[in-house]
């Protein structure tokens, strides 16, 4: 007969497996709900343990957010090829993805928790949002300065993108597809609108156009548009 033998975990390993525990949990439940007890007991260790790892909930929270936070912002993350539209309706595809499966844990984030307002949590908000600032000029195709109404433009998609994720996650109303395809768009018209006051948006636009689909979001788009405009 063999006995099982529990492998001591080492520090980083143990901390590692308290954050994606504890990252687990935030997922499904607010923060709030959530007990170091509970953390311990998922774990496998005792309540003093984690202490011994983290000082206390809202360090393993600002750590569990951490780890979340690069995921989101690698969400945004696309090769560069093909038409914009269809490379924006994957990226939004894939943060929703992690919208759903997070979503507790993101409200929390965005609409209050134990760490709101504490600088490290400020600073990973931040940094997810600068992520998605920055893989949206590359995919544009921007290098060098932003012209002033470009940068408009993408900083308030994000901060449309974030606060529509939230709104969805109060009862999903709409459906899901349907809400990607719509900020894909939204993008295109927040584009369109400044680009009639700016020339050099406008160049920048006509060029990504010029390879979109006959079925892509944007030609979409424009033909809802004109029907709108016609009836």
């Amino acid at each position: 007969m063999t006995t099982g033998v529990r492998r001591r975990m080492g520090v980083e390993e143990r901390r590692q497996q308290l954050i994606g525990v504890a990252l687990e949990l935030f997922s499904r439940r607010s923060p709030d709900e959530v007990s170091i007890d509970e953390i311990a007991s998922r774990a496998g260790i005792s309540r003093p343990l984690v202490y011994h790892y983290f000082p206390g909930k809202l360090s393993l929270y600002e750590a569990a957010l951490r780890r979340a936070s690069e995921d989101l912002a690698s969400r945004f993350m696309e090769p560069h090829e093909g038409p914009l539209g269809s490379r924006l309706r994957r990226v939004m595809a894939r943060f929703f993805d992690f919208v759903d499966s997070h979503g507790p844990g993101f409200a929390a984030l965005m609409r209050g928790g134990p760490a709101v307002g504490s600088s490290a949590t400020n600073a990973l908000i931040d940094s997810v949002r600068q992520a998605g600032y920055e893989q949206m000029l590359a995919h544009l195709g921007v290098e060098g300065p932003v012209p002033a109404r470009l940068e408009l433009v993408v900083r308030s998609w994000i901060s449309l993108v974030e606060s529509t994720a939230l709104i969805w996650l109060d009862g999903r109303r709409v459906p899901r597809e349907e809400l990607e395809a719509q900020l894909v768009q939204d993008f295109a018209a927040l584009a369109a609108v400044a680009a009639a006051r700016d020339e050099e948006l406008a160049a920048l636009l006509r060029g990504l156009l010029r390879n979109e689909p006959g079925d892509g979001p944007f030609t979409d788009l424009a033909v809802r548009l004109i029907a709108l405009a016609g009836t």
